[in-house]
């Protein structure tokens, strides 16, 4: 397959459209319709003439498929432990490269709604450890978001930053405010931060370094993240140790085995040229970077771990969590129906290890959640009622696959979240792992919801509200970052 993908731009807003193949723009296709219709058709079917051995075979497949992403994930989960393959540049050879011999820099910042924290993020964007003149700072703030407007001016950004004020079109997202953004990039480089942002001062040096290294052949790096307002409470605990555990051992163990990686959404590095030969972001995914990191690896291209830490605010509110956690699970969704669109081409571009990788990574994380309570039900149902049906649901075979993928499978999923816990940091972290399948039960909400919204509304954002954590956003200090005011200078705004 060419490794250049051409994307259009529709009317005067310049939205940026990827061909039909590579966008959510449509939830599934002709052929994927007939797929689909089929399964339900076969099922109902089966449901009709035999339905205990249809329920058996629906259980047998899902059992196999719990076995399979265990399998797979712990297999990443160690070889990480093992080898970890992460880019790291030490700090001397970060701060060795001359100020003259570095490149533009572009950092795309889309915001929405964010009056409150976007002068903390200029702040802190100011004080990145590189030459103010090889910056390239675009705040992508939506044309009515006034309020965000007036508080970006009023912070006083440098010259390093412009205020790009994105046209109002649909679908309002972040990837299409992106798209925007990178029509007039000047980088060689371009990373992306939200607005609850703290990279370390280094990181934009350390890629520069990494990707110097690494040579062409790596597009992109993906920054760790993590959370700073980690012990706030019981969620934020828990989603800081799943944090750990997705940017310093899965990724890190994808890579390893060589299987696409499904990006952050923030915080990843790119060459800028590669960037737009690939086509940029779907607007339509709610996931774009998920599914950016898929299309890359589709096209040739690799993506590593960079060992520098981007520290943002952890969801320390339920709704709000289910809420972006759904829309994440919806994305995942969407950006398995893309690349599902042609399997066997699919399977040709990554290769059998990263074609499977990628079924079980980006497909099984939502499905699993979703399909979780369904035997979390059936467990209960069997240890309250003991109905005869379930004897029936479950012949021998299928009870003791099913009864050790359920005991060794969370066992060893619940050792992971404890030894992540631990070897991040405090003793909270390690009492908050111990309660982890309440987090479990609070990512099956999300499944369910995802789902729904995948049929009702496919392209819908739902907005994540950041400044929840209960105190200023300045008052939050980047380790190694240095307490510097930002430079005085007026924005300048395109339209």
């Amino acid at each position: 397959m060419n490794s250049t993908i051409y994307a259009k731009t529709e009317s005067r807003h310049a939205v940026a459209v990827l061909p039909p193949d590579f966008t959510a723009r449509q939830t599934l296709t002709r052929g994927q319709h007939v797929a689909v219709a089929l399964f339900v058709g076969v099922a109902a079917l089966g449901a009709i003439v035999a339905p205990l051995s249809t329920a058996t075979a629906l259980i047998g497949l899902a059992t196999l498929l719990y076995l399979a992403a265990l399998v797979y994930r712990l297999q990443a989960y160690w070889s990480a432990l093992r080898n970890p393959r992460i880019a790291r540049v030490t700090d001397a050879e970060a701060r060795a490269i001359p100020d003259a011999d570095l490149p533009v820099y572009t950092i795309l910042v889309p915001a929405y709604r964010e009056p409150t924290v976007i002068g903390a993020l200029i702040l802190r964007l100011s004080q990145l450890d590189y030459p103010i003149d090889k910056l390239d700072v675009k705040l992508l703030l939506e044309e009515d978001d006034i309020e965000t407007i007036a508080a970006a001016t009023a912070a006083l950004p440098g010259p390093q930053f412009t205020v790009v004020k994105v046209p109002h079109s649909q679908p309002k997202t972040k990837p299409k405010a992106c798209n925007y953004g990178l029509q007039t990039a000047r980088g060689e480089f371009l990373t992306i931060y939200d607005a609850e942002d703290h990279p370390e001062p280094l990181q934009l040096r350390r890629a520069v370094a990494a990707f110097r290294r690494l040579g062409s052949s790596v597009a992109c790096l993906q920054a760790k993240l993590s959370y700073y307002n980690a012990e706030q409470n019981l969620l934020t605990a828990w989603f800081t140790i799943e944090y750990s555990m997705w940017f310093s051992f899965l990724l890190p163990g994808l890579v390893a085995q060589r299987g696409p990686l499904p990006l952050g959404g923030t915080s990843n590095h790119f060459r800028g040229d590669i960037l737009r030969q690939v086509g940029g972001w779907d607007p339509y995914n709610v996931t774009e970077d998920a599914d950016l990191g898929i299309r890359l690896a589709r096209l040739g291209y690799k993506t590593q771990v960079l060992d520098s830490t981007t520290y943002e605010e952890a969801n320390s509110d339920v709704i709000n969590w289910v809420k972006q956690r759904s829309r994440w699970y919806k994305g995942y969704l969407q950006t398995w129906l893309v690349h599902m669109r042609h399997p066997v081409e699919v399977a040709r571009q990554l290769g059998w290890r990263g074609f499977i990788g990628f079924n079980l990574f980006v497909a099984g994380t939502p499905v699993l959640s979703l399909i979780n309570p369904v035997f979390w039900i059936l467990t209960l149902l069997w240890f309250v009622v003991h109905p005869a049906a379930i004897l029936i649901l479950f012949p021998a075979w299928l009870y003791y696959l099913s009864l050790g993928v359920m005991v060794v499978g969370n066992f060893l999923l619940f050792y992971t979240w404890l030894v992540t816990a631990r070897l991040v940091g405090s003793r909270k972290l390690v009492f908050a792992s111990l309660l982890v399948p309440f987090y479990w039960a609070l990512m099956s909400l999300a499944g369910v919801k995802a789902a729904i919204q995948l049929v009702s509304a496919p392209s819908f954002w739902e907005k994540t509200v950041h400044g929840l954590d209960g105190s200023a956003p300045e008052l939050h200090a980047t380790p190694g970052m240095p307490g510097a005011r930002p430079s005085a200078g007026a924005a300048s705004e395109t339209s």
